[in-house]
């Protein structure tokens, strides 16, 4: 399958592949896959998590398989099926699904974001209706950090930094839709001495935000730098990044594009669009050394 996502870059569209597990559909945006493949049978790895089926090698590569069915708690996968083998934080996972309905084109503006009666540790990203029928995006990074929790952010790169004493007012503007990576983030921050921050959960809150201050002139006294998610519902962080970049009066502010999806397509896209600097979500460490040289070291 090819796997390229050709959309103009910051238009806020994505790609979601539907795919099923058993009379359930589910949806991935396309940007985190690189393949689909046939089932073929793995080889179990002893003591591992119950939702790991095994890992085998297609082309000389090993990949772990994932089995999706078991990590919603919706029974064990059967032999057969396909791989969708995904690439994101850096790692390749195959995700066993039972079967491929087709791909949908869409805008970030037309995922509805679960309310508040679902559980903020749902593995549910959003919803979308297509021919009357619900998708469910599911949360990937959530799902693969669930099971092996060192994929997530790694805070302890944040004693490699040593102790920073000194406060920095600087003020930052994050958005971020997962709740949980919106507050580690924050958390991280506070950590490393940023204590000037304004969290939103999607890109639109904070393109609002950021209009709101330009009318009433106080733009830089309350947002001097972006540090933005790429998948988000209502408006996603290359839409985020294009609107401030080709703003006269904030093409000059600092946009971190800070995503499970930088890879080497995603960073093409986010240089084109004018991004400071991208970088993988596991870094947390890396984020702050480059916050440190877009604001302090100047």
């Amino acid at each position: 399958m090819d796997s390229k996502i050709l959309l103009e870059n910051g238009t806020n569209e994505l790609e979601v592949l539907e795919f099923t597990l058993g009379d359930n559909s589910y949806g991935i945006n396309v940007a985190k896959i690189k393949e689909i493949i046939n089932y073929q049978p793995v080889t179990p790895v002893p003591n591992s998590h119950p939702s790991v089926e095994g890992i085998f090698m297609p082309r000389d590569r090993m990949i772990t398989a994932i089995d999706l069915k078991n990590c919603l708690q919706k029974g064990l996968s059967e032999p057969g099926g396909l791989f969708v083998v995904t690439n994101f934080n850096k790692l390749d996972i195959a995700f066993h699904v039972d079967n491929v309905v087709g791909i949908h084109r869409l805008s970030w503006a037309d995922i509805i974001k679960p309310d508040s009666t679902v559980s903020a540790d749902s593995t549910a990203l959003g919803i979308i209706r297509v021919n009357g029928k619900l998708i469910i995006i599911l949360d990937f990074e959530k799902i693969i950090s669930d099971i092996s929790p060192e994929t997530g952010l790694r805070t302890t790169q944040l004693e490699a930094l040593g102790e920073r004493k000194e406060r920095c007012d600087v003020p930052i503007l994050i958005a971020e839709d997962s709740v949980l990576l919106n507050r580690l983030i924050v958390d991280a921050l506070h950590k490393s001495g940023y204590v000037n921050l304004i969290h939103t959960a999607n890109g639109q809150e904070a393109y609002d935000i950021i209009t709101d201050f330009k009318k009433q002139g106080t733009l830089d006294e309350h947002v001097k730098c972006v540090i933005t998610d790429i998948e988000m519902p209502m408006m996603d962080g290359h839409r985020l990044t294009k609107l401030i970049k080709s703003d006269d009066e904030t093409a000059n502010m600092p946009v971190v594009i800070f995503s499970s999806l930088v890879n080497d397509e995603m960073r093409l896209k986010g240089e084109a669009l004018g991004a400071d600097a991208q970088l993988s979500k596991p870094e947390i460490g890396e984020l702050v050394r480059v916050l440190d040289g877009l604001l302090l070291d100047k």
